[in-house]
């Protein structure tokens, strides 16, 4: 099992990009999703979650300017990010809890990280 993000790049101030991370292998379901992101010289933060069931959670820092959704079918969470400002610029993560098919949970599962620069 494993996290795979795409979607990063480097995009002007008050652009947009969205970030998919979808799970696969061995997998029967997914529970939380989330992004974090990391900044040089900065620890890593919450950017948003969402549950199994849709219900998303935001960090202040990007309510009303991201949006979080996912597909269940295709184990896929995306983060669509609006305005974007230069202090987003980070390292984003993609994180979830992953069921297998064998019923083991595997609990803080981490994607390779995608770099998101948002620059003049």
């Amino acid at each position: 099992v494993q996290l795979q993000a795409s979607g990063g790049g480097l995009v002007s101030p008050g652009g947009s990009l969205r970030l998919s991370c979808a799970a696969s292998g061995r997998v029967r379901s997914v529970n939380v999703m989330g992004w974090y992101r990391q900044a040089p010289g900065k620890e890593r933060e919450l950017v948003a979650d969402i549950t199994s069931g849709g219900i998303p959670n935001y960090s202040d820092s990007v309510k009303g300017r991201f949006t979080i959704s996912r597909d269940n079918a295709k184990n896929t969470a995306f983060l669509q990010m609006n305005s974007l400002k230069p202090e987003d610029t980070a390292v984003y993560y993609c994180n979830a809890d992953v069921r297998n098919l064998y019923g083991f949970v595997i609990r803080n599962l981490w994607g390779p990280g995608t770099l998101v620069t948002v620059s003049s």
